[in-house]
């Protein structure tokens, strides 16, 4: 069956079907991100220096492999299966038995070689399937409310996963017991089976945008080389190099955050487990009403200016939070609880705010290159997105192995307690900081778009003149490259 045509209408079950699949785009990463150190350290007898190794081999295979994935998707209609199923959607389809690898991830008792081993395969399936997944939006629709719909979709649905793995841990263990670690097995094994079942969804009511078949490419060099070459052209577009400090700017600050606040709560503001879990699953909570608030404030402004608007709430909260621990408040107090809600509020706008943006950049690529390459951007923002949360999280973990941290124990040193408020703090501000600079020079929004398409349609037809001087300016300032040099003239 041949994809079909990006005019077919987008009805709500489409919106529904795309932002179920973000159970497993952000709720694997959030329980991850939440957990997986947690998991490792405490109930699997390793160290926080082994766990950062499972996560740096992890992102160098995955530097290989989301890129070509992603390049793959691009020209996978040459083939006659691509033809058939799709150049994107027969690698969802791929990936749908293999999504209970993610339970593998969570049995406990095993040695590190299982650990890694595990960790790996989940991440190259979730690569299989999620890269592909990233391109959609952009092939079922042209119209940027449209994306921003299916971008809030997506975030909804990840945010409620989210939620899921910040409560979950908290109802297992009433369950299974305060100290069993089976409590994350069942976690894996219920998210496993949502992946499966949200992803077979997405496969269901989705398509592709409609495109001749495509006569084979000229062969002739190193074929790897000039594979990277042009999956990382991509980071020569303007907007898609600022894109991704704004978007590694609100995801890694969270990822720090992540990794270290199960920690911080038990050790540095003297609460429990259970207690963590209620907090994370609240904070989750308060970034799921952002990002709803969020949709219908970056429609009626600029996704600039409502990143920044989040960057500050996310401050805000984690200033309250570590005046929790300066003052010696209690992890339980309301005073916490209230921290942790103006953190959310911050988090869920920039959750949004970069997916929201991102399904336009393969629009700013085409007036460039006359072009679309949304596998290559999808390859390259899933590399970067993974190599840089582990990182984060691997850089907790080593503050922590280095500040005498000991895992085990209920009450941990006064050095390793201030070692982990540090990173906790410090880690994220910076990020997020960084984040907040250069949305100051982004301006993609739904005016700049609509001269953006203007202008695509415009030399399409032949022109080589810009349709006004403002459009000139507009599209320069999106690509960094002069006008004259646009739709592939460079």
């Amino acid at each position: 069956m041949r994809a079909s045509s990006h005019t077919r209408p987008v009805r709500l079950i489409n919106f529904i079907a795309y932002g179920s699949n973000d159970v497993l785009g952000a709720g694997s990463m959030a329980i991850l991100a939440g957990w997986v150190l947690f998991f490792y350290t405490r109930f699997c007898g390793l160290t926080p220096a082994q766990a950062t190794i499972i996560f740096g081999v992890a992102r160098v295979i995955d530097a290989f492999l989301s890129p070509i994935i992603g390049n793959l998707s691009d020209h996978f209609d040459r083939t006659r299966i691509g033809q058939r199923l799709g150049r994107r959607r027969v690698f969802i389809l791929a990936a749908i038995p293999l999504l209970p690898s993610f339970a593998l991830i969570w049995v406990p008792g095993q040695n590190f070689l299982y650990y890694l081993l595990t960790y790996v395969l989940f991440e190259m399936v979730y690569a299989v399937e999620i890269i592909p997944y990233e391109t959609l939006a952009s092939e079922m629709s042209p119209d940027y409310a449209t994306r921003a719909k299916f971008a809030g979709a997506r975030i909804i649905f990840g945010q409620s996963a989210a939620i899921m793995a910040g409560y979950m841990p908290l109802w297992l263990i009433g369950w299974l017991g305060r100290d069993s670690a089976d409590t994350f097995l069942w976690m894996g094994c219920i998210f496993a089976v949502l992946f499966m079942l949200t992803a077979g969804f997405l496969y269901a009511f989705s398509w592709e945008r409609q495109r001749p078949v495509p006569q084979e490419p000229a062969t002739g060099g190193n074929p790897i080389r000039t594979l990277y070459r042009e999956l990382f052209a991509t980071l020569r577009v303007r907007a898609f190099r600022m894109h991704l400090g704004m978007y590694l700017g609100g995801y890694i600050s969270q990822d720090i955050f992540n990794a270290a606040f199960i920690f911080f709560v038990v050790f540095a503001l003297g609460g429990t487990v259970s207690l963590a879990s209620m907090l994370m699953g609240s904070l989750y909570f308060s970034q799921l009403i952002a990002v709803i608030a969020a949709i219908q404030f970056t429609l009626r402004s600029t996704p600039a200016l409502v990143y920044r608007y989040g960057a500050v709430l996310f401050a805000g909260g984690l200033a309250l939070l570590l005046g929790a621990w300066w003052f010696g408040i209690g992890g339980g107090a309301l005073f916490v609880w209230g921290a942790v809600a103006l953190a959310g509020l911050g988090r869920g706008t920039l959750n949004y705010v970069p997916w929201a943006v991102y399904n336009y950049m393969p629009d700013v690529d085409e007036i460039m290159t006359g072009q679309r390459r949304e596998g290559s951007f999808a390859g390259v923002m899933t590399f970067v997105r993974k190599a840089t949360q582990a990182v984060a999280v691997g850089s907790v973990g080593l503050v922590m192995q280095y500040s005498g941290f000991d895992p085990k124990a209920s009450i941990q040193t006064a050095h390793a307690t201030q070692a982990l408020v540090a990173i906790f703090a410090c880690g994220t501000v910076t990020i997020l900081l960084a984040g907040f600079v250069i949305s100051l020079r982004f301006r993609l929004n739904q005016r700049t778009h609509a001269m953006l398409m203007a202008e695509i349609e415009h030399l399409r037809a032949g022109h080589d003149q810009p349709i006004s001087p403002a459009s000139k300016i507009v599209v320069e300032d999106l690509t960094g490259v002069a006008y004259h040099r646009l739709w592939g003239r460079a």
